[in-house]
């Protein structure tokens, strides 16, 4: 039975988009392709069109299974939850006119994924990434290290319901549950994310 899947993790806005393509096979993780979309300096409808063709042209060059998108963070900002939604609607359009099976994921659990708290900093993930991937420098921006841990964090999902027996079809279907990650996803954790008594940060 073939448990080896390629995620495409999208971290949403509309003037930069971070995109990661990960494979993964068991507990292996290999980053394909990453990158930050910079459109910030053309009108909102230029800009949502040119985040749009470079998904759709990363997404056929890699042929991802699945998509991971962070959810909207409202945060006391309107202007920018709006912002950030009009962005993921885009990236969610790329992924659906491809045909893929699309998650959310909160920005908290994906950190507690990667860094095993969900109050991680920008740097701790820029870190981690690098270590789950095996990079030899971390991703060059915040935006995307935060879409390869999107990407990290559906794959251990998807691994960790094919083990449970559902097969493909199912694993292609899994669903975070909100708020928090199976112990089977917290056990693979790397050792950076224990605290001094080997419990969990």
């Amino acid at each position: 039975m073939d448990s080896a899947w390629r995620i495409i993790g999208i971290d949403p806005g509309t003037r930069h988009v971070g995109y990661g393509v990960v494979e993964s096979r068991g507990r292996s993780l290999i980053r394909l392709a990453s990158g930050c979309v910079a459109a910030s300096d053309s009108p909102l409808p230029a800009r949502l069109a040119m985040i749009f063709r470079t998904l759709r042209e990363v997404m056929e060059a890699y042929a991802p299974e699945a998509a991971a998108v962070e959810t909207v963070f409202s945060g006391k900002n309107p202007k920018t939850a709006i912002a950030i939604g009009e962005g993921r609607g885009v990236a969610v359009l790329a992924a659906a006119e491809r045909g893929l099976e699309v998650r959310g994921y909160e920005p908290a659990l994906v950190k507690r994924a990667v860094a095993g708290s969900g109050r991680a900093g920008k740097e701790q993930m820029r870190r981690m990434v690098g270590i789950l991937l095996s990079l030899r420098e971390p991703p060059a921006t915040d935006h995307e290290a935060d879409a390869l841990a999107l990407a990290i964090t559906h794959a251990r999902h998807m691994e960790m319901r094919f083990l449970a027996g559902g097969g493909r079809a199912a694993a292609l279907r899994a669903r975070p549950e909100r708020g928090r990650l199976p112990e089977a996803v917290l056990r693979q954790l790397p050792a950076e994310c224990l605290d001094g008594r080997g419990k969990r940060r």
